[in-house]
């Protein structure tokens, strides 16, 4: 029997800093500077990164922004395909429950694509999608709620999105300061770059294996 390790990520449970930012979205986006970028905890994995990712929030809700860099192929995006898309997903947890394998009311995924909207599929995108086998679902978010931009640029792009307070069932940052959390920028070129764990384990539906997102002031 083949003997396959751990990963060390998987020992751990990582909390992360996220910094609030009095705006978060305007004409341009969310435009964070280098003091919101979050680390790259794949590095304990001696994975490399090739997406620059950082996020900020306020009582409004969450930004992030997103570069990718290193891409050689035209972008691919689809709104019929959204799980298979390049781009950005997010998990957010407002109850920051890890001994829990199916996510809760509290528990949601968004998608943000670089491209794949209207008729030349070159717009970008936003969407919240479920949970599989999740025992409930939040609330229901349109997706004029949820904002993103995209500019292109010759390597990659940089995608900037923004999660509205009302689009996350339980946001409350004074009494539910700490957040389960997971990211992944995707690509067809690039593989998967996540916040820690990576897709062979169930990281898209298990919220016990999400880290931990702290909003500070």
């Amino acid at each position: 029997m083949e003997n396959r390790l751990l990963p060390p990520s998987f020992l751990f449970r990582f909390a992360i800093p996220c910094r609030s930012r009095s705006t978060l979205w305007g004409e341009q986006g969310a435009n964070l500077e280098d003091q919101y970028r979050l680390p790259f905890l794949g590095e304990v994995d001696q994975r490399t990164a090739w997406a620059d990712v950082r996020a900020a929030w306020s009582r409004e809700g969450i930004s992030f922004y997103v570069r990718v860099a290193g891409k050689r192929q035209p972008i691919w995006c689809r709104d019929s395909r959204i799980e298979d898309s390049d781009g950005f997903q997010v998990w957010i947890d407002t109850r920051d429950t890890h001994n829990v394998h199916r996510a809760s009311r509290f528990c949601h995924r968004f998608a943000f694509l670089p491209a794949g909207s209207r008729k030349n599929l070159d717009d970008p995108m936003a969407i919240m999608l479920a949970i599989n086998r999740a025992r409930e679902s939040p609330k229901p978010v349109s997706s004029t709620a949820l904002k993103v931009r995209r500019e292109k640029r010759i390597d990659g792009y940089l995608l900037q999105a923004h999660i509205p307070a009302e689009a996350l069932t339980g946001f409350d940052p004074t009494e539910h300061p700490r957040l389960g959390f997971m990211y992944a920028v995707i690509d067809r070129e690039l593989g998967w770059q996540t916040l820690n764990l990576g897709p062979e384990f169930p990281i898209t539906e298990d919220p016990s294996l999400w880290s931990t997102l702290e909003l500070v002031d």
